[in-house]
């Protein structure tokens, strides 16, 4: 085993862990989970048997990454956040084939106790602020915040807010990395 778990932890049998990562107390992952290079899985966190989570990931306490949910490589999940994977659950009403898939693309973060309705794509390098609550697809590099969430800027791949207008045209360098980045009417890209 190259990877580090806990002994409290239960890694079920037929989970895939990959090389570096390490898996903190009270940890659960199911069988069917892949879980990518160097990933932290926090205190108390749970990941489901339809999950991928990509190298790189942090995954803080309390966080469960339910059935239908698949993180890209380095994406950061805040304290407590919560994902789901049924959009109009009832106790009384099996679901299990109703799940929606969310997609975290590379590089997101998703702050602290925010909420993530599943059947979204959360863009590439984009920032949910702690509390949020998303409920539509965000842009790459969009800054969110609110509930429901609504976008108030946008974020360099450092995790800075640019100074850049909601739309048009611009460009703005990050003062960190010198990355270009180039604003056309509501999608902003970066030049490599």
């Amino acid at each position: 085993m190259d990877y580090q778990v806990h002994e409290s932890a239960i890694v079920d049998e037929g989970a895939q862990i990959g090389e570096g990562s390490r898996v903190w107390h009270f940890v659960h992952v199911c069988a069917g989970a892949r879980i990518g290079r160097g990933v932290s899985l926090g205190q108390n966190a749970f990941v489901g048997n339809k999950v991928t989570v990509g190298d790189n990931c942090k995954i803080q306490n309390n966080v469960s990454v339910y059935d239908n949910v698949h993180l890209e490589e380095g994406v950061f999940c805040g304290p407590s956040m919560v994902f789901t994977n049924v959009y109009n659950p009832r106790s009384l009403i099996e679901r299990k084939s109703e799940y929606r898939d969310t997609l975290v693309k590379k590089g997101a973060t998703l702050g602290a106790n925010c909420t993530i309705v599943c059947g979204v794509t959360i863009g590439e390098y984009s920032f949910i602020g702690a509390g949020a609550v998303i409920n539509k697809d965000v842009p790459a590099y969009a800054l969110m915040v609110g509930v429901p969430a609504r976008q108030i800027g946008w974020m360099s791949e450092y995790g800075e807010q640019l100074d850049l207008p909601l739309e048009g045209q611009a460009e703005v360098a990050c003062p960190h990395t010198g990355k270009v980045y180039h604003l056309s009417g509501k999608t902003l890209t970066k030049s490599d």
